[in-house]
């Protein structure tokens, strides 16, 4: 055996998913899955609660906008190189209900220097449109998985 590990760029990809996992209380709390994790792109996905429903009775987009930026973090951070959210946008289109199943499909657009852009697709359990997000990542010090010799 040697002590040198070599991933394939979906292993590396998975491997990175499962460190931010295990530290990502937030994702974990709110109830969201991880559906996929591919090099540049991530699929997770989430279930309304009625604790997580505005006073006009729809999904607060707070929680829409979190797993939409939960996409995305996953997303950026399969390279290895530790990324954070620079700047993000939305545009809600449609209202998700209690009881919808709401997934964010995150894909890479652009990676260049430390900088990334991703665009994340929010649609419910019936392929609805709900919401359109954009994420501009910057690459920070540091890695997700431990250098090996």
């Amino acid at each position: 055996m040697t002590d040198r590990l070599v991933l394939t760029a979906q292993g590396l990809a998975d491997a990175c998913a499962d460190a931010m996992w295990r530290e990502d209380n937030a994702t974990r709390h709110l109830g969201m899955a991880m559906e996929r994790v591919a090099p540049g792109m991530a699929v997770i996905s989430m279930v309304i609660k009625p604790e997580m429903t505005n006073g006009h009775g729809t999904c607060h987009g707070g929680y829409i906008f979190t797993l939409a930026d939960s996409a995305f973090a996953f997303a950026c951070n399969t390279y290895n190189h530790r990324a954070v959210a620079q700047h993000c946008s939305v545009t809600y289109i449609a209202p998700a209900f209690a009881g919808d199943c709401l997934t964010a499909i995150a894909r890479e657009v652009s990676r260049r220097g430390r900088g990334g852009i991703y665009d994340i697709n929010v649609t419910n359990q019936n392929g609805e449109h709900i919401a359109e997000f954009r994420g501009h990542s910057r690459t920070v010090k540091g890695t997700l998985l431990p250098e090996r010799a």
